[in-house]
């Protein structure tokens, strides 16, 4: 086939195999290749770009690894429909029933969320909105997270929801193809952000004090764009970072001039105190601090804190959309931060958390199921078979979500992830029901 029998409707910029891979990528967002779309063969490819079919075999193979497209034998190459939708995500939300106890959401308990009532009855100036002109961030909000910030940051930004940030990080620091080192397990819809971004995600396993440094540094002698991790509480495991783990990983980023983007999703309600690698990398760490478990999912709030050209890049790209978020909201967060009977309510909420939680783990332990893990809302607990405890606990009325959404590596062992912030009634009755299910399709049976 010659160049002249195809048209490509894309040119890369650069003749190389990431600037075809790029190319690739842009004509797949901008609608030019739809999803099914056969690609010409590569040899074509390479004739039309006037390129050596090894550059195009390995802009086949990043986009590949990305999941942008898929190679099915004899029938070709075809645009994969990655699409926009949270795949994993939704699988851990899955609902084949009405559960009595629906303990796989991830939310917090309503009646641990601080009343709005009295924040609002002393709002002033804040009553009328102001003008599109005013400043994005509230600056007596920022003055307020400054004071327990866990290290001195440079900008804020103050965005809609943890999800929201992330989303903002990826957007200004990754491109289609970049490499992406996340922990393993994490959070299914960070996972499907960074693949309907196109990044090619590379997963390190953790132990109970973070991410494993040898793991981190083999996964970072190949460039990346990004390292997003959990500094505490993480989603699903509880595991937070140690002072000694995080300056070791601060070590290995450093090193290999890499961004740090930490989701500290938990916020106000994790026991653990605050922590960041903005300690020792403030110039190249973004850190994000959600307030929807401690105050509210539908406040749609979350600090953001970062070197000041990352920052600005990131509101710069707000603009083109929704410019800021609400100042009206930002002071209703400033009136939950500062008043003193809706911070007792917050300081009870995470005394709450953690005797759950505590009270569960223990329970556990007493039937053989072992937890790591020591904050948060959620438990990930270690299943003999995944499937099974699921329809075990479905049909005695409790709802868990899947471990395999969750995974990024693949699994040694199946698992569940438990809301035991949730979880306000019998925990011990509730305990034996949760520790039958993790022994249920056992070979030795018995539970």
């Amino acid at each position: 086939m010659t160049k002249s029998t195809i048209e490509l409707g894309w040119a890369p910029d650069e003749p190389t195999s990431r600037g075809v891979a790029n190319a690739v990528g842009r004509a797949i967002r901008d609608g030019l290749l739809q999803p099914g779309t056969k690609l010409p063969s590569i040899r074509a490819v390479a004739s039309q770009l006037e390129l050596s079919p090894t550059t195009i075999s390995a802009a086949w193979s990043l986009l590949a690894r990305s999941g942008a497209i898929h190679t099915d034998g004899r029938r070709g190459t075809r645009v994969a429909d990655i699409g926009l939708g949270s795949t994993r995500y939704s699988q851990t939300l899955d609902r084949q029933s009405l559960f009595t106890l629906d303990l796989s959401t991830g939310v917090p308990d309503r009646e641990l969320l601080p009343d709005l009532e009295q924040v609002l009855k002393n709002l002033t100036s804040a009553v009328t909105p102001g003008s599109y002109l005013d400043p994005p961030v509230v600056p007596e909000l920022i003055e307020v997270l400054r004071q327990d910030w866990p290290y001195h940051a440079e900008t804020f930004a103050v965005v809609d929801g943890a999800m929201d940030a992330l989303e903002l990080a990826t957007r200004a620091l990754v491109r289609f193809g970049d490499r992406v080192i996340v922990e393993h397990p994490t959070f299914p819809l960070l996972l499907d952000l960074l693949e309907a971004a196109g990044a090619e995600i590379v997963g390190v396993p953790m132990d109970d004090q973070g991410m494993l440094p040898g793991a981190l540094e083999q996964a970072l002698a190949t460039s990346a764009a990004a390292v997003i991790l959990q500094p505490r509480a993480q989603n699903p495991t509880g595991v937070s970072l140690t002072p000694s783990r995080a300056e070791q990983l601060a070590g290995i980023i450093g090193a290999a001039d890499v961004t740090v983007i930490e989701d500290d999703s938990a916020g106000y309600v994790a026991w653990t105190p605050a922590i960041s690698l903005g300690q020792w990398l403030p110039e190249r760490t973004l850190h994000v601090r959600s307030f929807s478990k401690s105050h509210g999912p539908d406040l749609r709030l979350a600090a953001m804190s970062g070197p000041e050209n990352i920052i600005n890049e990131i509101i710069s790209r707000r603009q083109l959309g929704q410019g800021w978020t609400s100042r009206l909201l930002q002071r209703i967060l400033l009136g939950l931060l500062t008043e003193a009977p809706a911070a007792e309510h917050i300081n009870h909420a995470r005394r709450e958390y953690r005797r759950r939680r505590e009270a569960m783990v223990d329970a556990l332990a007493l039937h053989g199921v072992q937890v790591n893990g020591a904050d948060g809302i959620n438990i990930w607990i270690p299943v003999a078979d995944e499937s099974a405890a699921m329809v075990r606990l479905a049909s005695q009325g409790i709802g868990v979500a899947p471990g395999a959404p969750f995974a990024v590596l693949p699994q040694q062992q199946g698992h569940i992830r438990v809301t035991i912030g949730a979880v306000s009634g019998s925990v011990p009755e509730l305990a034996e029901l949760i520790a039958g299910a993790a022994f249920a399709g056992s070979w030795s049976g018995g539970r």
